[in-house]
């Protein structure tokens, strides 16, 4: 736990360089916590994240002076409950503009004169030029040896080699680590706080005023302003240099739930197709980033692919390795349903495949799951030159050589079935998938849905308890409907009300099952539509098998997917291709 005599802050427009001229010692406050506490009750649910962790980090005493900056009402809101707590030593929100025009700058050295005073006043010390000068000379060469550090540098348009940049809403520090540790390039984080970089060259403008008169801080004030603009700021010309970077090979675009801001910029940012996007949205809890881990490891495989083909590598080592029909290649997907089995020879003819229901653990019953393809095809498990693993539970396969994420796989095998394919939609028990792929069968974008049980497997299955029927015998039902219901609601909880109610009503089981569909249907095509995906669609997975739901999505899609005898089993089908190549 820091001193009291630390100030923290938690934007990059705070004037750092200032308050160290004042002797404060300053500190970022990027802290995601596992949950949260007293917040919950003083701002209420509808209250970003990020706002209720400081909260709680405030009234807990971690934090005893802060400088807030206005973002936004939450900040605004968390200010007004400080204020009336009355925990802090220092407490100052600092009014930041939303443009750099000449006028806003004006306004902002004006904030920074009365943040100066009050913090003269609390602490009886003032400004001391030598130190303030020694805190900006500090920033200046903190930018470079950033860049040389991480490979990339904070300032947009001078790099030293590819990466990634973060954009978006703020991402806490445990975040970015899981983030960058599952990426194949270095990251930069360009957001709120952890973005702050000065203009390169700005001390080239610094006046001679050995105090802190209005021309000093009128400087000071246009050289904040002219960071890399944050997604409040209206203006944000400034993002070009970062666009047009060509070291830049993705974006990974984060924001907080009930964020009202990251809409404006990330309609901006997806005005460059050619960036690799993806977009994520967390509460700002620690446990969000285990919901995260399959996106951001696709993610990576996507950056990883466009590299390889970027330095005509793509395909290289499968043709190291002698294609025989001697050799043989092992798929394993382990889902949170069955666990799926595929084994190829040398010359990619499936030769063996399996499905069994996925027990208690992962690692067991993909050992059942291998073991039964082996016997089927008469093989040993020395026979097996790789196995590949992907799925709900690849991680916790430890006979694998490799694991990949279902999303990759998925399309792998998708394009090796019917390479006409462009969009692939699998439905899953514990979250709902749309893959892009282009020509050549690579993923060029995906959408999950894996916040609730809404529009998977799970979803039905839990219809299916309601009314006390098996997932196989509600796939028979809702061909022959006679009246057309619709189930309302998009959350399982209260879809699930919806049925009981219909039941009570005596309404007919088909009719009911037709209603589920649509509901499953209507969910499913919203994330095609999200995904930017379109025909020919092939449907993935188990409840592939769903006639009525497959009929439901026809009519959604105004195209009715391909369904392939092998549709479970393309998760598999695609980690064994993956093992042929490495």
């Amino acid at each position: 736990m820091e001193t009291e005599h630390t100030l923290y802050y938690i934007c990059k427009y705070t004037p750092l360089e200032l308050l160290e001229g004042l002797g404060a010692h300053t500190k970022a406050w990027n802290d995601m916590p596992a949950g949260f506490g007293r917040s919950e009750q003083l701002l209420g649910s509808n209250i970003c994240g990020f706002g209720k962790a400081l909260l709680d980090a405030c009234l807990s005493g971690q934090i005893h002076e802060l400088v807030l900056t206005s973002c936004c009402d939450t900040i605004r809101s968390l200010a007004d409950v400080l204020r009336a707590e009355g925990t802090l030593d220092f407490l100052y929100l600092l009014d930041v503009p939303h443009r750099e025009d000449d006028c806003s700058v004006d306004r902002f050295a004006r904030e920074l004169r009365r943040l100066m005073e009050a913090y003269e006043t609390y602490s009886g010390r003032i400004l001391s030029r030598e130190r303030f000068l020694a805190a900006l000379q500090k920033s200046n060469g903190a930018a470079a040896e950033n860049g040389r550090r991480e490979g990339c540098s904070a300032v947009p348009g001078q790099t030293s080699g590819p990466y990634l940049s973060v954009l978006g809403g703020r991402m806490g520090e445990q975040l970015f680590a899981q983030t960058a540790e599952a990426m194949p390039l270095p990251l930069a984080n360009h957001t709120c706080v952890a973005g702050r970089t000065l203009p390169a060259g700005f001390l080239s403008g610094l006046p001679a005023a050995a105090s802190p008169d209005d021309a000093l801080l009128r400087w000071y004030a246009g050289v904040l302003l002219r960071q890399l603009p944050c997604m409040r700021m209206v203006d944000r010309t400034g993002r070009k240099p970062l666009f047009n970077d060509p070291n830049l090979r993705g974006i990974v675009y984060h924001t907080i739930r009930f964020c009202d801001y990251y809409s404006f910029e990330y309609s901006e940012v997806k005005t460059h197709p050619d960036i690799p996007l993806l977009k994520i949205e967390t509460d700002y809890t620690r446990s969000s980033g285990g919901q995260l881990q399959t996106r951001l490891e696709a993610f990576a495989e996507e950056i990883q692919s466009t590299e390889s083909a970027r330095h005509h590598h793509a395909g290289q080592n499968a043709a190291h390795q002698p294609r025989t029909q001697t050799a043989y290649f092992a798929g394993i997907d382990s889902g949170s349903t069955s666990t799926d089995v595929v084994i190829l020879d040398g010359t990619g003819r499936i030769i063996g495949r399996t499905v069994i229901p996925t027990g208690a653990g992962a690692r067991i019953s993909a050992d059942k799951a291998l073991q039964q393809a082996l016997r089927e095809t008469n093989l040993r498990r020395e026979d097996i030159r790789r196995v590949v693993s992907t799925g709900y539970g690849r991680a916790a396969i430890q006979d694998s050589d490799q694991s990949i994420t279902e999303i990759t796989c998925h399309a792998k095998g998708a394009h090796f079935l019917d390479p006409s394919v462009r969009c692939v939609i699998d439905i899953g028990g514990q979250d709902s998938k749309v893959i892009v792929l282009d020509e050549s069968g690579q993923v060029a974008g995906f959408v999950m849905n894996d916040k609730c049980a809404a529009g998977t497997g799970r979803f039905l299955e839990m219809m299916a308890g309601t009314m006390e029927m098996s997932l196989d015998e509600i796939s028979r039902h809702g061909l022959k409907y006679r009246e057309d219901i619709t189930i309302s609601s998009t959350c399982t909880v209260f879809a699930e009300s919806e049925v009981v109610s219909l039941i009570a009503e005596n309404k007919d089981t088909d009719d009911i099952v037709h209603g589920l569909d649509k509901a499953v249907a209507s969910k499913t095509a919203s994330l095609v539509a999200r995904a930017g995906g379109s025909a020919p669609f092939m449907m993935t997975g188990g409840v592939a098998k769903n006639e009525g739901l497959v009929r439901a999505l026809t009519k959604e899609l105004k195209s009715a997917p391909i369904i392939s005898d092998m549709a479970q089993l393309c998760g598999a089908l695609g980690a064994a291709l993956y093992a042929a190549e490495l």
